[in-house]
């Protein structure tokens, strides 16, 4: 019982919850800037220099993609593939992992579900898991490396991807 205890209090993170709402809100910031179109709601969410790996969820779903590099380029992509389409993003499940004050690791779920606007009977959701690496900067915390994983989909994937000319 004992070991027990110490190997759970070892892996326990002291994370203020002033930090690990801040933490996690950058993850709101990513999904709600897309959801309600938000550009510089989206933007807040990303360092300058922060990268978006999305690689190996469209791999599951046929189409290669490089990762995204930089804020402008995350931004630009993410909301011109996204500008035709209704979403939703819920993010569940937050855990820090890793915490010292001014960076943070953090996993989580992501569930996206993305419909044509105007032609709600295709959709793609998706179960993604994230593994993200963050920063502080100027008293807001900003993701700095955001890789993406599926754990499950259902639905279309040309719906997100348009690799047929839909």
């Amino acid at each position: 019982m004992e070991a027990a205890q110490s190997h759970n209090k070892s892996r326990h993170l002291a994370v203020p919850p002033e930090d690990f709402t801040a933490i996690v809100d950058a993850l709101y910031r990513f999904g709600a800037g897309q959801d309600l179109r938000d550009r510089p709601l989206f933007e807040s969410a990303f360092s300058r220099n922060a990268t978006l790996d999305f690689t190996a969820v469209a791999k599951k779903l046929g189409v290669t993609i490089p990762v995204f590099e930089g804020r402008q380029v995350i931004t630009d992509t993410i909301l011109s593939t996204t500008s035709t389409l209704d979403t939703t993003h819920t993010i569940t499940n937050p855990r820090v992992i890793r915490y010292d004050g001014e960076h943070a690791k953090l996993f989580a779920l992501i569930e996206a579900q993305h419909l044509p606007r105007g032609d709600h009977s295709r959709h793609l959701l998706l179960k993604n898991i994230l593994d993200v690496e963050l920063s502080k900067a100027d008293d807001i915390w900003v993701i700095d490396r955001m890789k993406f994983d599926n754990a499950w989909r259902t639905g279309d994937p040309d719906v997100l991807f348009h690799t047929r000319g839909s």
